[in-house]
């Protein structure tokens, strides 16, 4: 069962796909794609190598994203990110803040042999 921040996470990523799919002109048509891409990003973070402790992904040092799929949230992230203030002003918030967490240490499992 994910804990608090993850499910916020999750709860985020799913506003800002669908914030996009709604109003950015340039969103595909096809909605079952942006449902794809929201279970792929719940995936992602169900099995981040950091849990409850989790940097912002733009800070993490493990890239956890298909190359493809991570420009693709890339976009909808720059596109969703400004116009999430006024639509999820508490989520926004806690984000940026979260994006000031330090990054925490890779676990030992994930470090590269010496």
């Amino acid at each position: 069962m994910p804990g608090n921040r993850i499910r916020r996470e999750k709860q985020t990523i799913s506003s800002m796909i669908t914030l996009y799919q709604r109003r950015c002109p340039q969103a595909l048509d096809d909605a079952g794609h942006y449902q794809a891409l929201n279970d792929y990003a719940d995936k992602r973070l169900d099995k981040c190598v950091f849990g409850e402790e989790k940097p912002a992904c733009k800070q993490c040092p493990v890239h956890c994203y298909q190359p493809a799929k991570r420009e693709e949230m890339k976009q909808i992230m720059r596109w969703a990110g400004p116009r999430m203030l006024w639509r999820h002003p508490i989520l926004t918030i806690l984000h940026l803040l979260d994006d000031r967490r330090p990054v925490p240490e890779l676990p030992e499992k994930y470090r590269p042999k010496k």
